[in-house]
């Protein structure tokens, strides 16, 4: 049995994302094609344009059989973070065979070459690494620019944002031992963050753009029809879109803050937690703040993403833990009638349960550890870090319905209400 593994944010699906998905089904010809998703908030640090359900069903319809949920705790974070709770959730399935990417290069022997680099560091790297962050530069930037220095002849390879990724894909296979087959094709149409709308071939920046324009009906050339209808029942409802911009009370939240109440929060640290508490005192607009935050060190994605960890609440120790051990459950958005026969096979083979009705999560945390105790399962699954992580899934979808735009339909217990999606 042949599974392939896709990892997605789908913000919104257009037909890049639809080339990625036929040309991943004809290069691997699965049997079965398994998604993991970010839930209501994305890894760039803003919140998704419509709700996972919505996006879980747009996925279903273009040819996925079982969208998972990311949980929010990889979800926003960097792209270590998230392709570790990316490729943890595929692995952990037990039934995943395949993993295909969308990559500039088009080379995964380069990419594989790269994380064996970062993971088994050499001293000429450590070396070009520090001398990176006495610079001034970001992490991420840091080791881009210390991988070009030892990596010379190929540092062409190494500025696109999909490739970095892979990397890290490749990286996070490693870290767990995973027989997961790693494939790539090639990126085709526009950067990911590229702003300028250029039709069918536009990236999904450019089409929330065009959408917060009020153009909805512009985006007609650049998203599939099922895109199109369920975006407009979503904005219908009083549902979306939703912008980053409506985070902005989050300052208020802020100034109620000490500095030492930021240092507690993971990806806090190089003086973030001061210029974050400067920074809410002086200013009550959003993008003034992140633009009072912004250094050399600090990216304005990384930024965004620390805005939601302390929103969040996500702390260090919790978060740390989280990417020693990995994700802690599967959470079903939605399947057809193939991911439903899929689910069967998951549910013998997993190491981590699953978790249809959100509801039950503390039932299924009694079963598998009932059956651990018995001896009958050897569930890979640790209490406290799993109430933890589905808790923090749970606020971000109850905060994540207080920006619908419609206050009429802004009531918490998103997760308690919707059952998987079905199609």
């Amino acid at each position: 049995m042949k599974v392939l593994g896709i990892v997605v944010e789908y913000n919104p699906f257009h037909y890049g994302h639809l080339h990625h998905l036929r040309e991943s089904i004809k290069l691997v010809n699965p049997d079965y094609v398994v998604a993991v998703m970010s839930g209501n908030f994305c890894q760039r640090g803003e919140p998704a344009i419509v709700n996972k359900y919505a996006r879980a069903k747009i996925a279903l319809l273009n040819g996925i059989d079982l969208v998972l949920e990311l949980p929010t705790v990889y979800a926003i974070q960097d792209a270590g973070g998230f392709a570790l709770g990316s490729i943890g959730v595929l692995h952990k399935t037990g039934v995943v065979t395949d993993i295909v990417f969308g990559s500039e290069s088009g080379d995964i022997n380069f990419l594989k070459k790269v994380a064996h680099m970062l993971v088994n560091q050499t001293p000429e790297f450590q070396a070009e690494f520090k001398k990176q962050l006495k610079m001034g530069y970001s992490y991420p930037n840091a080791r881009k620019y210390a991988l070009m220095g030892v990596l010379s002849e190929e540092v062409a390879k190494l500025s696109k944002s999909n490739d970095i990724l892979g990397i890290e894909y490749v990286k996070a296979l490693m870290k767990f031992n995973s027989s997961i087959e790693p494939h790539v094709i090639n990126r085709i149409g526009a950067d990911d963050n590229d702003p300028e709308f250029r039709g069918k071939l536009s990236s999904a920046t450019a089409i929330r753009k065009v959408i917060k324009a009020g153009q909805f009906e512009a985006t007609k050339d650049a998203i599939p029809p099922t895109t199109y209808e369920i975006l407009k029942e979503e904005f219908n409802k009083g549902r979306g879109p939703i912008f980053w911009e409506y985070l902005e009370f989050v300052i208020a939240m802020f100034r109620k803050m000490r500095r030492e109440d930021f240092e507690k929060i993971y990806s806090f640290n190089e003086g973030l937690d001061l210029r974050f508490w400067e920074s809410a005192r002086q200013t009550g607009d959003l993008q003034q703040f992140v633009e009072l935050v912004k250094a050399k060190r600090f990216t304005y994605s990384r930024i965004r993403r620390a805005i939601l960890h302390v929103l969040f609440g996500l702390e260090k120790e919790q978060m740390e833990k989280s990417n020693v051990l990995g994700p802690q459950y599967l959470r079903i958005l939605g399947f057809n009638n193939k991911g439903r026969e899929l689910l069967k096979e998951i549910k013998k083979k997993s190491e981590i349960p699953l978790i249809a009705t959100a509801s039950l999560y503390k039932q299924v945390l009694e079963d598998v550890e009932k059956q651990r105790n018995e001896g009958k399962r050897e569930w890979q699954v640790d209490r406290e870090l799993y109430l933890w992580q589905f808790e923090k899934d749970i606020l971000a979808s109850d905060i994540y319905t207080f920006l619908y735009p419609d206050k009429s339909v802004r009531s918490a217990g998103m997760d308690f209400e919707q059952q998987p999606i079905m199609v």
